[in-house]
């Protein structure tokens, strides 16, 4: 029977969640790195066995972190991360100058067949990547030379490149997701971008439709589907049938649109699960109630899925990178909460339970499905 394992980054460490397929039964390792920040973790779909972690803390900095063995035993690798070719300053909320300041790495995103290249991607945003198990990191500069570049600004939580998303079909083709600047697509393997939000409305920037600083939350994409991309935005969930040239809102009935995770299902390219928040002033559940809700229909329709989350005084935050599914049928679906939950669905969210409860506040949830 296959297993899982549910890899979690939280405020003060990492947790290691594994269950075997019927996922009922969890046990559960950590602290890992206790005390630390720890943004993301990742499994190699290459090597089930290669783990890498961003620890990230005020007083010793950046470090990656490597696993040979599923995250039994750990060492540091790589923590140089330089900026190359620097393209003048980006601004400031208030549009004053401000420097590429690196301050740490906030996804990993190994690559799709060989577990020793990665991806990082940074604050302030730059993409890096690694082809020696994480050793070394050599910066893509073509990304921060995007003519769009000097006008990026920081969203509330730094100007981080958060999403990176590979496309299984095409290796030279690279996505990524920038707060608050947007999204940016490359087709040669990361030497040159496109800024890839035509059909974004921002309100509170000086043009709403700009081709940049749109506050994209986060993205996702069904492997088998690569040029159907989805979106969390600061406000609106949107949709790109033509990977990524336009975009178009996918909202419908949600009660409220803002929010930060998005996910696919594994085995159904057109079902899609969000986390709706009261605001982006008030960041918990409405009403206090906690609800994923899930499309079946790429959108067009939502429905909430309640069952065995709490429905009275819940103020929690889900975070961008908290939310994944499993390869396993029916398809498992997870969440983190910044009240340290990590809650399961083996149905694919027609009801849910908590594997564990009163960590760090949740960070990052990666899944790998082991055989």
């Amino acid at each position: 029977m296959s297993r899982v394992r549910v890899l979690v980054g939280t405020r003060k460490g990492a947790f290691i969640l594994t269950a075997d397929g019927t996922r009922q039964h969890w046990q559960v390792t950590g602290p890992l790195f206790a005390g630390w920040a720890i943004y993301h973790l990742a499994g190699s779909s290459a090597d089930p066995n290669r783990l890498y972690a961003s620890q990230s803390g005020g007083w010793f900095g950046q470090l990656i972190q490597r696993s040979d063995d599923g995250g039994t035993t750990w060492r540091p690798v790589g923590n140089r991360f330089v900026y190359e070719g620097e393209t003048g300053p980006h601004q400031w909320y208030d549009g004053t100058p401000h420097p590429w300041e690196f301050a740490r790495v906030w996804h990993l995103e190994p690559s799709l067949t060989d577990p020793d290249t990665v991806y990082a991607g940074v604050e302030d945003a730059a993409l890096f990547r690694s082809t020696d198990g994480g050793q070394s990191w050599h910066e893509l500069p073509g990304l921060r030379r995007h003519g769009s570049g000097p006008f990026w600004q920081p969203g509330a939580g730094g100007l981080c490149l958060h999403t990176i998303l590979l496309a299984p079909t095409d290796p030279q083709r690279l996505i990524v997701a920038i707060s608050a600047a947007g999204t940016f697509r490359s087709d040669d393997g990361g030497q040159h971008w496109r800024a890839i939000n035509r059909g974004l409305r921002s309100e509170g920037i000086p043009n709403p439709t700009a081709e940049v600083g749109h506050c994209v939350h986060r993205l996702a994409m069904h492997p088998s589907r690569p040029n159907v991309l989805f979106m969390q935005k600061h406000w609106d969930v949107m949709r790109s049938d033509d990977g990524g040239e336009s975009w178009y809102e996918i909202s419908g009935n949600l009660p409220a649109d803002f929010g930060f995770p998005i996910a696919v299902h594994a085995h159904e390219p057109e079902t899609i699960y969000v986390v709706p928040l009261q605001s982006d002033a008030e960041r918990f559940p409405l009403d206090g109630r906690l609800a994923v809700y899930r499309s079946r229909t790429g959108g067009h329709e939502w429905e909430p899925l309640t069952n065995g989350l709490p429905q009275r005084d819940c103020y929690v935050n889900v975070l961008r990178a908290a939310m994944a599914v499993d390869a396993l049928d029916p398809c498992g679906v997870y969440f983190g909460t910044t009240g340290g939950q990590v809650y399961v669905s083996a149905d694919a969210g027609e009801s849910w339970m908590p594997i564990v409860r009163d960590l760090p506040a949740v960070l990052s949830v990666t899944v790998q499905t082991l055989p």
